[in-house]
C-alpha cells in the first residue's frame, strides 16, 4: 500500500483539473457579478447572517464586494495559467472562506466543496507543467506526481457522493415527495412540466439519485464500467444543470473524473506534446504532507457528516447538524416567523418591522431555520440595546418539510434574546415532534 501512494505517476490529470478547476473559480466570481447573486446577498442587505460565531464578518462597504469578486476571479484565471500559483491559490481560498462564512441566505453545498477542493489543491504539485511558474522556473518543471495526490481528490468526491446517498433514506425522499415539489417547481410549463409531474417520473429521478450517488465512484473506478459511468455522469449533471439551474457545480463534479482514468490516457488526449514517462520511481516527496495534514483532513470530514446522529432530534427538522454534511437538494421547508420584543422595563410591546433591516430574500431563508432566527433575535437585541432598551424577543414560529401541514418550530415561551447558541448538542428552544407529529415533552 504504502509503495502504490508513494509510485511516482504522470501528473497530467493533476495538470489539467488545475486547469478546469481555476477557469471554473474565474466562472463562479464573476458569474455571482454578473447575475446578480453578489448584489442580492452583500450589497444589498444591510447585514448577512455569517455563520454563527462569525457576525463580525460582514460585506464590505458601498460596491466593495463588487471589487472582491472581480479580485477573485482574476486570481481564478491565474490559478488556471499556473501563475504564482500558491499565492493565488492561497489568497483565493482566505477570499472564498470570508464569502462563504459571510452569508447563509443563499447556502449551497457546492460552495463547501469549492472551499475543501481550494485547500486540497493548495497542497498539490499542480503548477509543475503547463504553466507559467514551470516555465519562468525550469527547475520547477515535472512530469510525475506521488498517486496519493489522485487519491485524496477521488476520496473526496468518494466521501460527497457516499453521504448524499445516505441522507437519501428518508421517507420524504423514497415517497418521491420531494423530487415531485422540485420538479413541479422548475419545470416551467408545457409538456416538460407535464411529464415531470407524473409519478413514475418523479419516481424515477428519486431512485436514480439514490443509484448514481452510490455507484458512481466505484463505476468510475473499474475500468470496464468507467465509460459508462462517464456518459451517465454527463447526462445526470447536464439535467441537473438544465433544470436545477445551480451554477458551476455540474461542471464542478464532472472535472473530477480526469482522476478516475489512467494518466497516460489524459495526457495523450490533453497533452499531446508532453513526454511520456518511461521510468516511475516510489517517491517520498510531500509524505509528511499526506501523514500530518490529509489523514487528519479525511478523518474530519468523515466525521462532520455524522454528527446529527449525536444530536437530539431528527435534523429534517431541527437543522442541527445540517450543514457541512452533504445533505443537498434533499428537502424543501416552508413556513412563517413573527417576532415579538417586550421592553423588559415596563412589558410593553416594541414595534420590529422585519423588511425594515433585511431584505425579502433573507427574511424567507431566515423564517424556518432556527439557528437565523436565533441570530435574528440576537440584532434585535443588541439594535434596542444600542437604543438604551433592554427587551426580551419571543417568537411565533410555524414550519413544515416538503409541503407537509405547519407545526410550530420554535417554544413560543421562550426569550431568544437570553439564550446562547448551542454548538453540539440540541438546543431545548427548537420544539420535537415523534413519528406521529406528537409534540415530544
Amino acid at each position: 500500500m504504502k509503495n502504490r501512494l508513494f509510485k511516482e505517476i504522470d501528473n497530467a490529470p493533476l495538470i489539467l483539473f488545475r486547469i478546469f478547476f481555476g477557469f471554473l473559480l474565474a466562472c463562479e466570481t464573476f458569474g455571482a457579478i454578473g447575475t446578480g447573486w453578489v448584489k442580492a446577498n452583500f450589497i444589498e442587505p444591510q447585514f448577512t447572517f455569517s455563520h454563527i460565531g462569525m457576525d463580525w464578518l460582514q460585506p464590505l462597504p458601498g460596491n466593495g464586494m463588487y471589487y472582491y469578486f472581480a479580485i477573485m476571479g482574476t486570481l481564478g484565471l491565474l490559478v488556471m495559467l499556473g501563475y504564482k500559483y500558491r499565492f493565488t491559490l492561497g489568497l483565493y481560498t482566505i477570499m472564498w472562506a470570508g464569502v462563504y462564512f459571510m452569508q447563509k441566505t443563499s447556502y449551497n453545498n457546492h460552495y463547501y466543496l469549492l472551499l475543501l477542493v481550494c485547500l486540497i489543491m493548495f497542497f498539490l504539485p499542480a503548477n509543475r507543467y503547463a504553466a507559467i511558474d514551470a516555465k519562468q522556473n525550469p527547475a520547477l518543471k515535472k512530469l510525475t506526481m506521488p498517486a496519493w495526490c489522485s487519491g485524496v481528490m477521488i476520496l473526496q468526491v468518494a466521501i460527497v457522493y457516499f453521504y448524499a446517498t445516505v441522507a437519501k433514506f428518508y421517507p420524504g425522499w423514497l415517497d418521491g415527495t420531494f423530487t415531485k415539489n422540485l420538479l413541479a417547481m422548475h419545470s416551467g410549463e408545457g409538456f416538460f412540466h407535464e411529464i415531470a409531474t407524473q409519478k413514475w417520473f418523479y419516481m424515477f429521478i428519486a431512485y436514480a439519485g439514490i443509484i448514481f450517488d452510490l455507484f458512481i465512484v466505484p463505476l468510475l473506478l473499474y475500468k470496464r464500467t468507467r465509460t459508462i459511468a462517464l456518459i451517465a455522469s454527463v447526462i445526470f449533471h447536464i439535467f441537473n444543470s438544465i433544470t436545477l439551474q445551480i451554477g458551476i457545480f455540474p461542471f464542478f463534479a464532472l472535472s473530477f473524473v480526469v482522476f478516475f482514468y489512467p494518466p497516460e490516457r489524459i495526457r495523450q488526449v490533453f497533452f499531446k506534446k508532453k513526454p511520456a514517462v518511461t521510468h516511475y520511481n516510489i517517491t517520498a516527496e510531500k509524505r509528511n504532507i499526506l501523514l500530518y495534514f490529509f489523514i487528519p483532513y479525511f478523518i474530519i470530514q468523515l466525521l462532520l457528516p455524522i454528527r446529527h446522529y449525536f444530536i437530539k432530534g431528527d435534523v429534517l427538522w431541527t437543522e442541527e447538524g445540517h450543514r457541512l454534511s452533504w445533505r443537498m437538494m434533499l428537502r424543501s421547508r416552508n413556513g412563517y416567523t413573527t417576532f415579538r420584543v417586550i421592553n423588559k422595563a415596563n412589558n410593553e410591546p416594541l414595534p420590529y418591522r422585519p423588511l425594515d433591516y433585511m431584505t425579502r430574500k433573507q427574511l424567507g431563508s431566515m423564517q424556518t431555520k432556527p439557528d437565523m432566527i436565533w441570530q435574528n433575535a440576537q440584532r434585535i437585541k443588541k439594535h434596542f440595546k444600542d437604543e438604551g432598551l433592554d427587551v426580551a424577543v419571543y417568537v411565533i414560529s410555524k414550519a413544515g418539510i416538503n409541503g407537509a401541514p405547519l407545526k410550530t418550530l420554535i417554544d413560543e415561551g421562550t426569550d431568544l434574546a437570553a439564550t446562547e447558541w448551542n454548538y453540539f448538542f440540541h438546543n431545548d428552544w427548537i420544539l420535537l415532534y415523534d413519528s406521529e407529529g406528537n409534540l415530544v415533552k
